[in-house]
């Protein structure tokens, strides 16, 4: 009886195991929003990394993180590390930076879950305004394809940008600088 029980759950192990190996490697999350402002104006927020936590979903949610600055204030080279309870600890640098078009970042996360992403945000006039488009591109390692099984990149990354689009929305409809 032993045996078979044992037999029976290695296979439930092996099976899982070959779920989760199967799962995507890459994932991608993006979200977009239209804002009554010029491109070059939103631009410049998102460019201007010590502006971040004005509009950033992850400053409101760990207010009591740790945030120090490197390099540049905007444009390629600036870069943030951070260190909270919430948000765990990581760094981003800004490695791309074409005006009022395109901001690119570097994403490396440390804990809780060691990973890095490439961090896209897109700039084009619509209308009187600027659509914006927030992706973020990843590799999934074996933990985060498990993790998946339960709860995707997309849902559990999604809301946060969503947030963070409506705060820099917030910001460049409401401020004259």
């Amino acid at each position: 009886m032993l045996k078979k029980v044992l037999i029976g759950a290695t296979g439930v192990v092996v099976v899982f195991l070959g779920v989760v190996a199967m799962q995507p490697a890459d994932y991608t999350v993006t979200r977009s929003a239209t804002m009554a402002a010029r491109p070059a104006k939103v631009f410049a927020l998102v460019n201007n990394i010590r502006r971040w936590n004005d509009w950033s979903p992850w400053a409101k949610m760990d207010p009591s993180q740790t945030i120090t600055y490197e390099g540049p204030v905007a444009g390629i080279g600036a870069a943030q590390s951070w260190n909270g309870k919430k948000t765990g600890t990581g760094r981003m640098e800004l490695v791309r930076s074409d005006p009022n078009r395109l901001i690119g970042f570097r994403m490396e996360f440390r804990t809780p879950m060691a990973g890095t992403a490439d961090i896209e945000f897109a700039f084009a006039a619509s209308g009187r305004g600027t659509a914006v488009t927030w992706t973020m591109r990843g590799k999934n390692n074996f933990v985060a394809k498990a993790f998946g099984l339960f709860m995707s990149m997309d849902k559990m990354m999604g809301g946060h940008f969503e947030t963070g689009l409506a705060g820099i929305k917030a910001i460049v409809e409401t401020s004259r600088r």
